[in-house]
């Protein structure tokens, strides 16, 4: 048998990369995680269209965004597919994060996550943050590069906190003490599901 081991990546000239997301917030995110080497440009910067996310994982779709994008920015393209699976809704809402309560936002979303899991023991609310960065060198690429970045957690029974997006105010980290809405910037880009995610591409790039 062929022994495994970790390929290392290194794509010729890769000075910028164009981002699968209309969401700002993600992209200083990824920026800062990345390091100033390689400029990561907005999709938004091309089309304001997004594509329809047909997949049923986190893969599928980062590589369906991921190869949409570099279609039409003809540029390499990183897409990051995420969300947040909770153990005893069976991993939702998962892919179906963002759009969990019909599209309604961030709000809505999360006080359908807490309806969901109202009564249930702090026991039985554990969850995670889920990453997978998909990066393509062009549309038709045969070989992405995939790295996964998982942040265990658990669900709060109400809000706390002002920073991040999403379900960051119910969602309880442990290894800080605080919901992960209660951390700075800087130290949940140390700490999160797509730092974690982001450190492994760092490494399949050759990046310093």
């Amino acid at each position: 048998p062929i022994p495994s081991r970790t390929v290392s990546v290194r794509i010729m000239n890769l000075t910028q990369l164009v981002l699968a997301s209309h969401n700002a917030v993600k992209l200083k995110e990824l920026q800062a995680m990345l390091g100033e080497s390689v400029q990561l440009r907005s999709i938004v910067e091309f089309s304001q269209v997004e594509p329809e996310e047909t997949g049923l994982s986190f893969v599928e779709n980062a590589i369906l965004k991921a190869r949409n994008a570099a279609r039409i920015s003809g540029l390499p393209a990183l897409a990051d597919d995420s969300g947040l699976a909770v153990d005893f809704l069976g991993g939702a809402p998962g892919i179906y994060s963002a759009r969990y309560a019909d599209g309604k936002g961030d709000a809505a979303n999360n006080a359908k996550l807490l309806d969901a899991l109202k009564g249930v023991p702090d026991a039985e609310r554990g969850a995670q943050f889920v990453c997978v960065l998909a990066l393509v060198r062009h549309a038709d690429d045969p070989l992405p590069i995939l790295c996964e970045g998982l942040w265990p957690g658990r669900i709060l029974h109400a809000a706390s906190g002002e920073h991040g997006f999403g379900y960051d105010p119910l969602f309880w980290v442990p290894e800080r003490n605080v919901s992960s809405a209660e951390l700075s910037p800087a130290d949940k880009n140390q700490i999160s599901h797509r730092a974690r995610a982001m450190d492994l591409l760092r490494q399949r790039l050759s990046l310093k």
